[in-house]
């Protein structure tokens, strides 16, 4: 699994652009400030990412708007078990119940105005995430140690 800037170096690399010639066509396309620095900061992991860049890049690589969200290293970290079926349903049950909560379309709003769909499947993979990572630690902390199997 890779982190955000191996996706993002490898994304840069197979477009066959340097970061000058990624930077100029991000400008040109999409008017931001991105830099050259940011963007090598990205690729070595060295700054986080917001929001906004991640959606320029997934835009302009045309991938799908999990793909840097999705098989995160940081998120999916090794010593950590693996989960059973019944707890990957778990999680989609959980993460459902979640999403039809947020449906009346207030409680997923920004400055006092509704996000976009692009942006609710951002939100949705986030938690995903955020309730597998819950889920495993979780998991290793009330497993005793004899029973361990993963470490």
């Amino acid at each position: 699994m890779e982190t955000f800037g191996q996706k993002l170096n490898y994304l840069r690399k197979s477009h066959k652009l340097s970061l000058d010639d990624l930077v100029k066509q991000l400008k040109d396309r999409y008017e931001t400030n991105i830099s050259k620095s940011m963007i090598s900061r990205y690729e070595n992991d060295k700054s986080d990412v917001t929001l906004e860049n991640v959606r320029i890049f997934t835009d302009f690589f045309d991938v799908p708007q999990d793909y840097f969200i999705k098989d995160n290293k940081k998120l999916d970290n090794s010593g950590l078990p693996k989960l059973s079926v019944k707890e990957e349903h778990d999680i989609g049950k959980q993460l459902e119940k979640i999403l039809k909560n947020m449906d009346d379309g207030t409680a997923l709003a920004f400055d006092g105005e509704p996000m976009d769909d692009e942006t609710k499947d951002l939100v949705r993979a986030a938690i995903e995430s955020n309730l597998h990572l819950t889920k495993k630690l979780a998991k290793k902390k009330f497993t005793p140690k004899k029973y361990r199997n993963w470490e």
